[in-house]
């Protein structure tokens, strides 16, 4: 009897045909928002080979320029990793939520209170060395968005409201608070009416690769994912908390706190969220301005991405480090995508939507496959036996 395949091969080929399905959509959107080339679909059957060929042509200068974007010299590549930094972090708080059964969608507020608490401590503590003041504004932050994802954990385990529900509301929550402070004197810079903070001190910056985009900050996510995965696969705790996610019921029967489980990962994933925002402000090249200053909108959409990467991944750290960095090449190669293909930006931002739309339903992947179609009819039985 031939053996069965693991599962994790199974989901991987799920993920692979998600991005395939999503790349494919996107270029016939692509195609068809061209009126150059819709105007050739006009006598297709006269001569097909004029829109055929410009098609793709289209296709290829765009997916060519995305490539050249992202990772067509030295450069370019240390610009994808420098983008997929703050995605990685934030898509490992994410990740662990989901893989205690906690939809974590509090991101967002999560990395606003720590980028906020690094700004303010990165331009009103001075005279530190680097070594003491950069740890401090990364300590500061992630203990900061930890009590921000952590009173959503204590009010899941002690009322048992949705964590859903509450993440929306701390999101909210942070970006009003957020547009208040930064109004307030003493978070804006001397001689400015608008909400953007003093510059941050040299040494609260993450020290960067001379001749390249890349900082510290790359080799941090890297070592926290190693941390993630040590945690969930080597540990108690984190033998617990996928049990958690798994089936609390059964979790709770073999002595596991799913209370206590709840609240110390929401705590964790609004740290990992916290450092993926102290990341973009003490990054120059992340916040689009040198030195680095603290704006209400340079966050950005962090929260919301890290959902998406953290989908991609599948919720392990391998997988959000790959996942972070294939969004990061999305990012970097933006710009060369307009100059060279004469593509929207937009375009990138419709492929990581197809991702996520195609991502969330492996079903209708394995639907369309179908080998992947037997392999889940045959993974099925073997459970139920």
């Amino acid at each position: 009897m031939t053996r069965a395949k693991p599962s994790w091969l199974t989901s991987a080929v799920i993920t692979l045909a998600s991005l395939v399905l999503a790349f494919l959509v996107a270029a016939i959107i692509m195609v068809f928002s061209d009126t150059e080339i819709t105007a050739k679909f006009a006598y297709f059957f006269d001569r097909p080979s004029d829109a055929l060929s410009a098609s793709w042509a289209k296709i290829a200068a765009t997916f060519q320029a995305m490539v050249v974007g992202s990772v067509g010299s030295f450069v370019e590549l240390t610009e994808t990793m420098k983008e997929a930094t703050p995605l990685i972090a934030a898509g490992l708080g994410v990740a662990l939520a989901f893989r205690a059964g906690l939809f974590n969608i509090g991101a967002q507020g999560q990395a606003l209170a720590g980028a906020v608490v690094g700004a303010y401590l990165g331009f009103s503590v001075k005279g530190l060395p680097l070594v003491v003041h950069l740890p401090l504004i990364l300590i500061a932050a992630m203990i900061f968005g930890a009590v921000w994802g952590g009173l959503v954990g204590l009010i899941k385990a002690r009322t048992g409201a949705h964590e859903v529900i509450l993440t929306i509301m701390m999101n909210n929550i942070a970006a009003g608070a957020v547009s208040y402070v930064m109004l307030q004197p003493f978070m804006r810079a001397p001689g400015r009416a608008d909400p953007i903070s003093p510059i941050l001190e040299w040494s609260a910056t993450l020290p960067r690769l001379d001749g390249s985009h890349l900082n510290l900050g790359f080799g941090l996510v890297l070592l926290v994912a190693f941390g993630c995965w040590w945690l969930l696969e080597r540990t108690k705790f984190g033998l617990q908390l996928q049990a958690v996610g798994i089936n609390p019921d059964a979790a709770a029967v073999s002595g596991a706190s799913v209370s206590r489980v709840t609240m110390i990962t929401m705590a964790l994933a609004g740290a990992l969220a916290g450092l993926g925002g102290v990341i973009v402000i003490s990054s120059p090249e992340m916040s689009n301005s040198f030195p680095p200053q603290m704006t209400g909108a340079v966050i950005g959409s962090l929260g919301f991405d890290a959902l998406t990467v953290a989908l991609l991944g599948r919720s392990r750290p391998l997988g959000v480090v790959l996942a972070g960095l294939l969004f990061g090449a999305f990012k970097a190669s933006q710009r060369e995508m307009q100059l060279m293909a004469g593509t929207p930006r937009q375009l990138t931002n419709l492929i990581q939507a197809l991702i996520v739309l195609f991502v969330a339903a492996p079903a209708f992947v394995a639907w369309l496959l179908p080998f992947l179609r037997e392999r889940r009819g045959r993974r099925a039985k073997e459970v139920t036996a």
